[in-house]
């Protein structure tokens, strides 16, 4: 310990104040040794930071804050319509070819996108249509999801939105009742795809004239189940599954001037493979149209008419 002299004779004066000239040996000694301790205690404890930060390397450069903002995805809902036969749901490349003019996908996401300066879009519709088959009628139910947008349109902006993509130059796609909603757009349309039923409009050829009996016959079918295994044209990418499939109701119009062409309307349940329910697909769907009519029945074109999903 360090004390500081201030005067003489037998007292001493510290900075803090006096103490006694007469001040025991034994006295200094231990005040002495007890700093020595407290010093070296000191120093050990230094010695020991110094040691911990040793693991952290020196910062050579200046610090930086980065701050990202971003927002939960905007929903817009609708139904679509699809007037061309060679404009597929989405995206549609194999081997770096793409198939098809357009998509549904690009039509509408491209369209929307701007308007709310997002990052980028998804696009998610209840079940979709073969690349050849049109979505007429009511349309089929739709979400895109724009994600972290910047803008959310208000409702001038978002018909503003629906008669661009109505009055587009090539007319290939068309929406309806286009409107933002929540997230549980995503739920509702999850839950209404499994109950949803379908109706299609179809052309058949049939490899003998139609008679008044199948008429009859076809139009007194309510609610038959039949057995679809996975199609030939999609087992390819699909797993080779059984699925019973309901056919709730059929109607045939006649064309006028054509024994062995008809139009086909039916009502299915979601999922059924329409195409191969009329020719049968060597056998992997029975009943088909061509088994009921005792016939060979091919399909040659088909159209979506009707989706049925009350949420939308």
């Amino acid at each position: 310990m360090c004390f500081s002299i201030v005067g003489a004779g037998d007292d001493l004066e510290t900075v803090n104040g006096p103490i006694s000239a007469n001040v025991g040996c034994s006295d200094v000694s231990s005040k002495e040794e007890h700093s020595v301790n407290r010093t070296s205690s000191n120093d050990l404890a230094d010695s020991e930071h110094s040691e911990c930060f040793k693991l952290f390397p020196k910062v050579m450069k200046p610090c930086s804050l980065s701050l990202h903002c971003s927002r939960n995805p905007v929903y817009f809902s609708g139904r679509y319509l699809k007037y061309s036969r060679n404009v597929s749901q989405t995206c549609w490349i194999i081997e770096d070819e793409r198939k098809g003019e357009a998509s549904v996908e690009e039509i509408i996401g491209n369209c929307i996108l701007p308007f709310c300066a997002g990052d980028k879009y998804k696009f998610h519709a209840a079940g979709r249509e073969d690349i050849d088959v049109r979505m007429l009628g009511s349309g089929r139910p739709f979400l895109i999801e724009i994600q972290n947008a910047r803008i959310v349109p208000c409702e001038v902006s978002v018909k503003e939105i629906e008669n661009k993509i109505n009055n587009l130059e090539h007319k290939l796609v068309g929406v309806r009742n286009l409107k933002i909603v929540g997230s549980e757009g995503w739920t509702l349309m999850r839950e209404g795809e499994a109950e949803k039923q379908k109706q299609y409009a179809a052309l058949v050829w049939i490899s003998r004239p139609l008679e008044d009996t199948d008429l009859q016959k076809m139009s007194s079918i309510k609610d038959i189940v039949i057995l679809q295994r996975t199609p030939i044209r999609v087992l390819h990418r699909r797993s080779p599954l059984e699925r019973e499939k309901i056919i709730h109701w059929m109607k045939i119009d006649q064309i006028a001037g054509s024994s062995q062409y008809f139009i086909l309307h039916l009502c299915t349940q979601a999922g059924t493979y329409i195409k191969e329910f009329v020719h049968g697909d060597l056998g992997r769907t029975y009943p088909s149209v061509g088994s009921i009519l005792e016939c060979r029945a091919e399909i040659l074109q088909l159209d979506v008419t009707d989706v049925k999903m009350d949420a939308f």
